[in-house]
């Protein structure tokens, strides 16, 4: 006993020592820390010939520590209210991303001549991101608002979504990927999640306000830790990661409305046993395999990197991210971490994929590890440059769409007719994926028993066999483009009302272009998981051109109603410069009506704001692209009024003056940012441009 404790203490000193020596250096180096651990665990590792070498087994142990306080610590900051208002945007993002990187994964492997198992297991591997890493560069570059409450709600759903994919895995590895198991799977950690909540609700909220009124520190740090293993464990005996059950403890504590003072208070223990975490990863990293299989790892870390940067940033933006939070959001995610490490563990351990692919898979972790706090510091510039470089119409259009996305938000009238909408959607989606699993599963019987009965031929059995599959998923597939069709108009409407019967459609022009632009998000949303659970099933070359070919469709119809969309901004911008000229010298404050009635007379423009330039204000002298406004705050400018000109949608080189008169349109916050801006008032624009959080 003894002994065994002085090896603990041992290893435990080793990883310690060496990893404060790491970080100090990277410190003073202006590098993110968690670099100096993974160096840390890499010298202290059994690949590198150095003097200390710590027991892995020991460390990973410890690393599982780090992992479930870090999980109850970001639980702290969501309740289930601030869960539910997130979920929806996050969820759709998380599905779109998971299925994006499960495609490409998938491709890359069979680039490599692996096989089709092996490729799945691929694309599984480079679809999930770290929790773990990101949280941990979001705290060293102080990064925090609207992106990281984004970022971590689609952790979340990540995390759930990696749950399901194991039991897919799983099932693959015992014989057979069954629908059927996958769904029961898919509805045990439903029912799990509600029966904890459930639970936890009633008891976890009082507990904490007790224990919290005793005002003793230590005996609420006590506490809190306890109730976070209980849920680990509890998690763990379901047959779920542990890291969730964490997450549902912290997210039940912080109905407390305590949650922020019992972070503070776990801070340091969490962010010690992080570190082992992170020396952990180190210490699987082995040079030798790094150098025989690196094309693989290099292709899988590109897949991961250039994947999750399309995967997220598109679906982002049309859930109303918004392009800089998108831009930010999708290079936040661009790593793997824990999950692609049991994803790997369980194709090695039961033969489905070679004994090189989990070496693999942790130096795809470590390489996007180490590029993750440059790609977060990058992503502000990165944002600004694919703003710079989108066409005018598409600019306009971004920041226009951000808003009406605003105002889909508030309740309306209409709320109700599209949530049943999207449950038959949702339904009509279930069912076609099923018909495409059961059809693709019973082909070979069916065409077995159309030669053998019908005595038809090899080919005619065939096109019989593939016109029944076809007539069987018609109906669900007519019924889904329907219920698209349908779904986009009543949002559309709800945002921008159609005019009274017999009078000219003002709305007519950004009412077609929110349409086109909810249907593409639609198709998204819905079109890459189903294409990548109909890859499994089906032929790929077929399966790509058919949702490539929807995609071009409503790309090209997006682009023609842009267009359109121009001229109408065009009018309501020199409506607005017509009014604000006259307005010159008039009261900012007094304004409220005058842009109400213009709003009313050219709906869509995003509620524009006058905004008049004083002399003392930073932004005079100087262009809207050295500025970057829309860029910097996702406000843009319709029309400037100035003494004997209008300038209508004025492109960015445009050269600001004292009294100008600006028409700003765009979400509140976006507006009132660039306000800010403008001003030169010391407001921090917005936490998720890292290029502003600090470093």
């Amino acid at each position: 006993m003894e002994h065994h404790g002085n090896v603990f203490l041992t290893n435990l000193a080793i990883v310690l020592c060496v990893a404060a020596v790491t970080t100090v250096v990277f410190q003073r180096l202006r590098q993110p820390v968690v670099l100096g651990y993974i160096l840390a665990g890499l010298l202290v590792g059994p690949h590198v010939p150095f003097p200390l070498v710590a027991d892995d087994e020991t460390i990973r142990g410890l690393s599982e520590l780090g992992v479930i306080l870090l999980l109850f610590t970001i639980g702290l900051e969501f309740t289930i209210e601030k869960l539910l208002r997130v979920g929806a945007a996050a969820a759709i993002v998380a599905a779109v991303e998971v299925s994006i990187q499960i495609i490409l994964g998938d491709l890359a492997g069979r680039i490599f001549g692996w096989s089709a198992r092996e490729s799945l297991f691929a694309g599984a591997v480079v679809a999930i991101s770290s929790t773990t890493i990101i949280a941990k560069a979001f705290a060293e570059l102080r990064i925090g608002g609207r992106l990281r409450e984004l970022v971590l709600s689609i952790l979340i759903v990540e995390d759930l979504i990696a749950i399901l994919l194991l039991a897919a895995l799983t099932t693959l590895s015992a014989g057979g990927l069954s629908a059927a198991q996958l769904g029961i799977t898919a509805g045990r950690l439903g029912l799990f999640l509600a029966c904890v909540a459930a639970a936890g609700l009633l008891i976890i909220p009082r507990l904490v306000r007790a224990i919290l009124k005793l005002d003793r520190p230590e005996t609420t740090a006590v506490a809190s830790v306890g109730i976070c293993f209980a849920f680990a464990l509890l998690a763990q005996r379901f047959g779920y990661s542990v890291a969730l059950g964490a997450f549902l403890a912290g997210t039940l504590v912080a109905e407390s409305q305590h949650g922020a003072a019992i972070e503070h208070l776990l801070q340091p223990v969490r962010d010690l046993f992080a570190a082992v975490f992170f020396v952990s990863v180190g210490m699987l990293i082995d040079p030798g395999l790094v150098r025989q299989h690196w094309a693989a790892i290099l292709a899988l870390s590109a897949v991961v990197i250039a994947g999750k940067t399309v995967g997220v940033s598109i679906p982002a933006f049309l859930t109303g991210a918004g392009v800089r939070t998108s831009v930010a959001a999708s290079m936040s995610l661009a790593q793997i971490g824990e999950f692609s490490f049991i994803i790997a563990a369980v194709g090695t351990s039961t033969g489905i994929v070679p004994d090189f692919f989990y070496p693999v898979a942790v130096s795809v972790s470590a390489l996007t590890t180490l590029t993750t706090p440059w790609m977060i510091r990058a992503s502000g510039p990165a944002a600004a440059w694919v703003d710079r470089k989108l066409p005018h119409a598409l600019q306009t259009f971004v920041v226009l769409y951000a808003s009406w996305i605003d105002g889909l938000r508030a309740p309306g009238p209409r709320r109700t007719r599209a949530q049943r909408l999207v449950r038959l959607l949702l339904l009509d989606a279930a069912l076609l994926t099923a018909v495409v699993v059961l059809c693709a599963r019973f082909f070979p019987e069916v065409i077995v028993w159309l030669r053998s009965r019908g005595g038809l031929g090899a080919g005619a059995a065939e096109v019989i066999a593939l016109a029944a599959a076809i007539a069987l998923a018609a109906p669900f597939l007519v019924g889904i483009v329907r219920l698209v069709g349908a779904l986009a108009l009543s949002l559309a409407t709800q945002v921008l009302p159609a005019g009274a019967p017999g009078k000219v459609d003002l709305a007519a022009a950004p009412r077609r272009a929110l349409v086109v632009a909810l249907q593409l998000a639609a198709a998204v949303a819905l079109g890459l998981p189903l294409f990548a659970v109909a890859r499994a099933f089906l032929p790929l070359a077929p399966t790509l051109a058919l949702f490539a070919a929807a995609f071009v469709f409503l790309g090209i119809r997006l682009w023609l109603s842009v267009t359109q969309l121009q001229g109408h901004v065009r009018a309501g911008a020199q409506v607005l410069a017509a009014a604000f000229s006259q307005a010159r010298g008039a009261s900012a404050a007094g304004s409220g009506k005058l842009e109400l009635e213009i709003g009313k007379v050219l709906p869509g423009l995003g509620s524009p704001v006058r905004f008049t330039l004083s002399q003392g204000s930073p932004a005079v002298g100087r262009t809207l692209a050295s500025l970057n406004l829309r860029g910097t705050t996702g406000a843009t400018v319709l029309a400037i009024a100035r003494a004997g000109e209008e300038v209508l949608v004025p492109t960015g080189h445009e050269l600001l003056r004292v009294d100008d008169v600006l028409a700003l349109a765009g979400t509140a916050e976006a507006v009132e940012a660039a306000r800010a801006l403008l001003s030169g008032r010391n407001l921090v624009i917005d936490a998720s441009d890292p290029a502003s959080a600090g470093n």
